[in-house]
């Protein structure tokens, strides 16, 4: 997340200086997003099986309210309330909601040492680290991990009550973990349609999404590169379809090991800037989900020129894996399939004015969808992003 003071609206104006004096603070993430395949005409809206294979199109606006609750006599506390609106020419890659997005209460107890969040949240920027190599402003270009969504984690715009806990290590370790309420087995077009608002604390058949992460998180500084190594397991007691028995069944699950590191640091002032290199592997059960491997290997450039501090430049190839449980089912009903999917990705983001963003990608695309074995896509998508 851009710091606060990246904003379009001035943070030392009187209105946010006021706020501040309370301890409290507002923002407006406004997002908008569009993806086409190059390669192709565009294929009727109701018959796409892939985003950009018809012109996709995104739009979002999330309002933000924190408060320190100094007037509480509560120190190194804090509320944080969020909705959200997010409207997609796609539900199956949305999907279209106005619904609560944040609500839980941040307490820290001894200097960082344990660091509690409890209510309404999203898991997605909790845990697994998947926005490496971009951020919320400038996105994640291509085919990224869905895995841990398709076993529950709740994801941006999609919240679910949750407990989390981070307890610092030594030497830059740490430990975390979250009890939360899985979204529903059926994904995010399903959990809207069982909780519109997203206030349902326990909607009929969603149970309790176990998730455990332990690392090495050391920060960038004049003498050390920043370095960040993590593994996780995640396990769901919801009952999800088997795809080999067509039983229902509990036990989905999905784990991972995933590492970043900086490899040079050319300008001593700014020590997070510089090149970094990452791979990523995650894996989750073939018998429950539809993607059951994902491979990532990334280098990007934070910091591209030195007059371009801000901008971010990737270079990302992925393999994601289709469970042969699916893909046999659907061969025996006569249908055609691909086994994976494998791209390579190229985008830039610059940073255009204080809290505008603007990223363009490239990306190629082999085996796009499951089904049909539709052919390889060249998307080209753009995604604007403004903090106000």
């Amino acid at each position: 997340m851009p710091p606060f003071s990246d904003s379009i609206v001035d943070v030392d104006s009187d209105f946010r200086r006021g706020l501040a004096s309370k301890g409290v603070a507002l923002r407006v993430i406004a997002g908008a997003q569009y993806t086409q395949n190059t390669l192709r005409a565009p294929v009727p809206m109701d018959d796409q099986v892939y985003v950009g294979e018809s012109p996709y199109g995104n739009a979002s606006i999330t309002p933000v309210f924190t408060a320190d609750l100094r007037q509480f006599h509560l120190h190194k506390a804090q509320v944080y309330i969020s909705a959200v609106w997010n409207w997609v020419t796609w539900n199956p890659a949305g999907p279209k909601t106005l619904q609560l997005s944040n609500f839980y209460f941040y307490k820290e107890f001894g200097e960082q040492r344990v660091q509690l969040k409890a209510g309404y949240s999203n898991n997605d920027v909790e845990f697994v680290g998947i926005y490496v190599g971009g951020s919320l402003a400038t996105s994640a270009q291509g085919v990224y991990a869905v895995l841990p969504y398709e076993v529950g984690m709740s994801y941006w715009p999609l919240t679910s009550p949750t407990f989390n806990v981070r307890i610092k290590g030594p030497k830059d370790t740490y430990l975390k973990f979250a009890l939360q309420r899985s979204l529903d087995a059926a994904g995010g077009p399903a959990t809207v349609a069982g909780d519109h608002a997203g206030f349902r604390f326990i909607p009929r058949g969603d149970k309790l999404l176990d998730i455990n992460e332990v690392g090495l998180k050391q920060e960038s500084r004049s003498n050390t590169p920043e370095i960040w190594f993590r593994a996780g397991y995640m396990r769901n007691s919801t009952v999800y379809q088997n795809l080999v028995t067509d039983q229902n069944q509990a036990g989905n699950y999905v784990a991972y090991p995933l590492m970043d590191y900086q490899l040079r640091k050319p300008d001593s002032g700014n020590p997070t800037h510089g090149l970094y290199v990452g791979g990523s592997v995650i894996s989750a059960s073939s018998h429950f989900n539809a993607y059951d491997r994902y491979y990532e290997a990334r280098l990007y450039q934070e910091g591209t020129f030195r007059h371009r501090p801000y901008d971010v430049a990737s270079l990302v190839a992925s393999h994601t894996g289709y469970s042969k449980d699916a893909t046999d089912s659907l061969i025996a009903q006569g249908q055609t399939v691909w086994s994976g999917s494998t791209t390579l990705t190229g985008s830039y983001s610059l940073h255009i004015s204080p809290g505008n963003y603007l990223s363009l990608g490239l990306s190629y695309v082999h085996g796009p969808a499951i089904t049909p074995r539709v052919p390889d896509a060249l998307n080209f998508g753009t995604i604007w992003t403004a903090f106000f």
